[in-house]
């Protein structure tokens, strides 16, 4: 799972990489278009089933970020975004916009003034003009091979396409179109930007912190299907992630932060992309691991290894608000609350696991 963090010059994304990474980010690939990350994904459930098996190894999932360059001043001045930006970003699950609403000025803005409605805007428009331009040169190309073979699956193809060319050219993202699941498979490898989840973050600043209509107003700006707003200080974030454990509690205490803002980002990261955790746990592991909503059963046995999924046999499966009060998986058997699950059963968030198989 990958998302990439982008925004315009001086919005403060680097920042916020920063904040999430703690300095542990290195270059995608040996590349210089991309600085990337694995960051663990806090989860106060794992934590407690690390309490109930303290000898155990603890394993967070994990989500790979990107603060991928690009957009440097002026390459938004009606010339479009470098292409190799928009080439990296095409490969990426889901996208961090991050929008400047704080004020420094010793650190002046790449257009300007502080407008973040103007840069969502810029960056909108030249993602549908990047989408436009793929679009055009395909239709183009399928309606010659239509006229000559009659193809249905080019056909299928070419009504998509056109389907989505209908909708960019009245402004409309294709995130918030309907398509229905052949149309989306035929779409999805084409990996449009305006297709692509987002998450808008505002960059404010420390007076704005406890702005919570902020969120809400900008929500409505945005809405639509797959888009989140979220606001924080990525100065402050950063700042937040350089602290050790004891003077982070006391610093968020001071500023009334209950907890640090990448932590919502993190989880909303995972609402965008339609994810949700399970767990295992045992004397020697506690881990999360990471699937698709509507996952069943002996799919999401895949996640851990590809043999448990092929000799599934049956999954025992326990909440885990059931199992952190009584404190044992015996206890669960006892109560009744310990299930055996078949393969078809549609695994929850924050089902705790233990998978029977033979190959």
């Amino acid at each position: 799972m990958k998302i990439g963090i982008i925004g315009l010059d001086q919005s403060g994304k680097t920042t916020l990489f920063h904040a999430l990474t703690q300095g542990t980010a290195g270059h995608a690939g040996g590349k210089k278009d991309a600085n990337v990350s694995v960051v663990k994904v806090p989860d106060s459930r794992l934590d407690r089933l690390h309490e109930l098996f303290p000898t155990a190894r603890k394993v967070e999932a994990t989500i790979e970020y990107l603060d991928v360059t690009g957009l440097s001043k002026g390459s938004t001045q009606r010339k479009g975004f470098q292409e190799q930006f928009l080439a990296t970003i095409r490969n990426i699950d889901a996208l961090v916009c991050v929008l400047r609403r704080f004020q420094d000025e010793m650190i002046p803005h790449s257009e300007g003034g502080i407008d973040p409605a103007r840069d969502w805007t810029i960056i909108q428009d030249e993602f549908l003009f990047s989408d436009l331009s793929i679009l055009e040169n395909r239709i183009v190309k399928l309606e010659k091979d239509v006229k000559k073979t009659k193809d249905d699956v080019k056909c299928r193809e070419l009504a998509a396409l056109q389907k989505s060319m209908t909708a960019l050219e009245a402004e409309k993202p294709l995130r918030i179109v309907d398509f229905d699941k052949e149309e989306a498979k035929i779409l999805r490898g084409f990996q449009f930007l305006t297709a692509k989840p987002i998450l808008l973050v505002l960059n404010v600043g420390e007076d704005e912190l406890a702005d919570d209509q902020l969120t809400q107003e900008w929500q409505a700006v945005a809405a639509g299907k797959n888009v989140k707003v979220l606001s924080l200080s990525a100065k402050i974030e950063m700042e937040i992630a350089q602290l050790e454990d004891d003077d982070k509690m006391m610093f968020q205490e001071e500023l009334g932060i209950n907890e640090p803002a990448v932590n919502k980002m993190i989880r909303h990261s995972y609402d965008l992309l339609g994810l949700v955790p399970f767990f295992t746990a045992g004397e020697k592991e506690v881990r999360a691991w990471t699937i698709k909503k509507n996952t069943r059963a002996q799919n999401a046995a895949g996640a851990i290894h590809s043999d448990i999924e092929r000799g599934f046999i049956r999954a025992e499966v326990v909440e885990f608000e059931k199992l952190s009060e009584l404190g044992s998986f015996a206890k669960c058997k006892e109560q009744g609350v310990l299930r055996l699950e078949g393969k078809e059963y549609i695994v929850q968030d924050g089902d705790v696991i233990t998978y029977r198989f033979n190959v």
